[in-house]
Order: structure tokens, then C-alpha cells, then sequence
């Protein structure tokens, strides 16, 4: 699998997390993965999650199987 490039990313983040620059996490979908970067902290490090994954912990989320 080729290394994907996160410079070029399109990042977004909820619109529920406002502009006062609080905790949040920010989305990129990149070919075939969704990149996942802390939005305090973007030169750090990035969770890349395949799409059958990543719509496994959204629907799992949703149905409020963890804790957040």
C-alpha cells in the first residue's frame, strides 16, 4: 500500500466543535483510507482507518458503544 500524503488533505472537523480552538479531531478521506489527526496538534501523528473500519466504529458510535 502506498504511503498516503496528508499535506494535500482536505481536514474537517464537527461543526459542533465551534471556533474557540477546544479538543477536537479533524477528518481527511484520502483514496481509500479516512485520516484522523488531532486538530491542536496537526504536525503530529495521523490514524488512518480503511472505510469498512471506519463505518464500523461511526455506526458503532452511534448505537453508544463506548464511552465519550
Amino acid at each position: 500500500m502506498e504511503e498516503p500524503t496528508f499535506s494535500r488533505a482536505a481536514w474537517r472537523k464537527s461543526s459542533y466543535s465551534g471556533s474557540s480552538g477546544g479538543e477536537c479531531v479533524e477528518v481527511a478521506l484520502l483514496n481509500d483510507v479516512k485520516a484522523v489527526r488531532d486538530s491542536k496538534n496537526p504536525e503530529g501523528g495521523v490514524l488512518t482507518l480503511d472505510r469498512a473500519v471506519w463505518a464500523a466504529m461511526v455506526s458503532q458510535i452511534k448505537r453508544g458503544s463506548y464511552d465519550l
